[in-house]
């Protein structure tokens, strides 16, 4: 579906990366100058994502704006684009996430500005096209380029070990990609095609399907990131700049989720099924242990770094506790629906308050020049309005109701009592750790006496607009999820409904 003969889908993909190559090289221009183009692109592809959505019919579960056309003929490759009502969720999250993190920079000072924007709006059009993208090469080719400017955005304008975070990042995330792209090509020749729809429909036996699987969860799993395949995590946020961590866990995080909804759960269910009793520990461990060792952070990035992990362990609980339902005599479809819900709720909460709170990180260091705990303290006294932003997101993290952290959070939970009341019960603990770490990170920063002998200087408008926007989004989601919940439901109910086997 083309709206009035536009392309949307291929101007989304496009449009940021060709604009971003374009300012790559515009050495000459001035800072302005460059910021004004760069707000120009990501305000107008924004646009864009807010008319796909307007134009997007909620009440279909079948792919929309569908373009595709032959791509590689000999390997019948095609160029393959649609949206669902799951991919316009994560599509709409990278165009406001990117608007965001091209107007912050303005309020920050870096060398060769113009490649890092030219950078940031490559990455939201391969972002966008991981989204979009149903043939599975061309999946796979956006799935790998990502990788390219965010090693470059760490690699080039990070901290003092960058060198060795972004190695780190590269080599974890390239090996299970390699394993990704094995089994793309082992079920494109049973298929027959390489479109992800039509390996759907085949009927793998068992030890195949656990291969797969086992291939497609360590490559989505170190993308999520799951314990134990999560330790790069820190050492990116650490070193990457403020902007870099944002769209880091704002939407990077989001990728190994989505995969694992497009692929785990369709093409290898029967796999799932078997594993499920190793898979839902997998998902407690990150929730209970790594909430833990968040508390024991003295680096504020570190800490929130460590609550990404711990908190996406329930999207990887509420995917796999899906299996749980199969695997029971008496499927309960309402449970299963309600646990991918959460897991996509929790997604696009986590993406809003973590981009926030390493927003929030980033200011401080912007003024102190530290992101140590301990070099912290009264910031209230000079700058009260940053303080309750920083608030808010921190009681947000927390799972504080009303706001878009509670809502994921709960429907997982629900959806854990249905399987095993032991799960819940551990699940829940989150609720406690998190208000934990979050609280007391809170508590070291924002209150005390002034360890700067300095007064810091209060938050800018621009700063003030980004933080406010976020803001009002996460009390959005928090207060009115069936929003979301509408948009959604087509496509998720159909999953659920395909995979219950006779």
């Amino acid at each position: 579906m083309i709206i009035n003969n536009i392309p949307i889908l291929t101007f989304l993909v496009w449009i940021p990366i060709i604009s971003g190559l374009i300012i790559f090289f515009l050495d000459k221009y001035k800072d302005r100058q460059l910021f004004y183009i760069s707000i120009f692109i990501s305000s107008l592809i924004l646009i864009l994502s807010l008319l796909l959505l307007y134009k997007f019919n909620f009440s279909s579960h079948t792919l929309q704006f569908i373009e595709k056309t032959i791509w590689i003929k000999n390997f019948g490759i095609n160029y393959f684009l649609a949206v669902d009502g799951i991919s316009i969720l994560f599509i709409l999250l990278t165009t406001i996430t990117t608007f965001l993190i091209v107007i912050f920079i303005t309020t920050e000072k870096y060398l060769q500005i113009n490649k890092l924007l030219s950078l940031f709006l490559i990455l939201e059009g391969l972002l966008i096209g991981v989204f979009c993208s149903f043939d599975s090469i061309l999946f796979y080719i956006f799935f790998e380029a990502i990788l390219i400017p965010l090693f470059l955005i760490i690699g080039i304008w990070g901290g003092n070990n960058r060198i060795y975070a972004t190695i780190k990042f590269f080599l974890y995330t390239l090996f299970g990609s390699v394993l990704m792209l094995v089994s793309l090509i082992y079920l494109s020749i049973q298929a027959d095609s390489f479109s992800i729809l039509d390996m759907y429909s085949l009927n793998l036996s068992l030890s195949t399907q656990i291969f797969l699987f086992i291939s497609f969860l360590i490559a989505f799993g170190i993308k999520t990131p799951m314990w134990p395949v999560h330790t790069w995590l820190p050492d990116a946020h650490v070193e990457a700049p403020t902007t870099g961590s944002v769209i880091l866990a704002g939407v990077l995080l989001k990728v190994g989720g989505y995969g694992m909804i497009r692929f785990l759960l369709p093409i290898t269910t029967d796999a799932g099924i078997y594993l499920n009793d190793y898979l839902i520990p997998l998902s407690l461990i990150a929730i209970i242990y790594i909430s833990f060792v968040a508390i024991a952070q003295q680096d504020m990035k570190k800490l929130i770094a460590y609550s990404s992990v711990a908190h996406m362990g329930f999207v990887t609980l509420g995917i796999f506790l899906i299996f749980n339902f199969l695997e029971k005599n008496t499927y309960n479809q309402d449970a299963a629906l309600l646990g991918l819900q959460g897991a996509i709720m929790q997604m696009l909460s986590h993406g809003l308050i973590s981009a926030a709170l390493f927003l929030c990180i980033g200011i401080i260091y912007s003024r102190t020049q530290s992101k140590l705990i301990d070099n912290q303290s009264g910031i209230i006294q000079s700058m009260p309005i940053f303080s309750a932003f920083m608030i808010f997101f921190l009681l947000a993290n927390s799972g504080l109701p009303g706001t878009s952290g509670f809502v994921g959070e709960f429907m997982v939970i629900l959806a854990s009592i249905k399987a095993n009341f032991l799960y819940a019960f551990l699940a829940s603990l989150t609720l406690v750790l998190a208000a934990s770490y979050s609280l007391w990170l809170g508590k070291r920063v924002i209150f005390g006496n002034p360890k700067n002998t300095l007064a810091l200087s209060e938050i800018n408008t621009t700063e003030f607009m980004v933080l406010l926007i976020l803001v009002i989004m996460v009390l959005f989601i928090g207060l009115k999820p069936e929003i979301i919940m509408i948009i959604m439901n087509e496509t998720t109910t159909h999953i659920i409904n395909s995979l219950q086997k006779g």
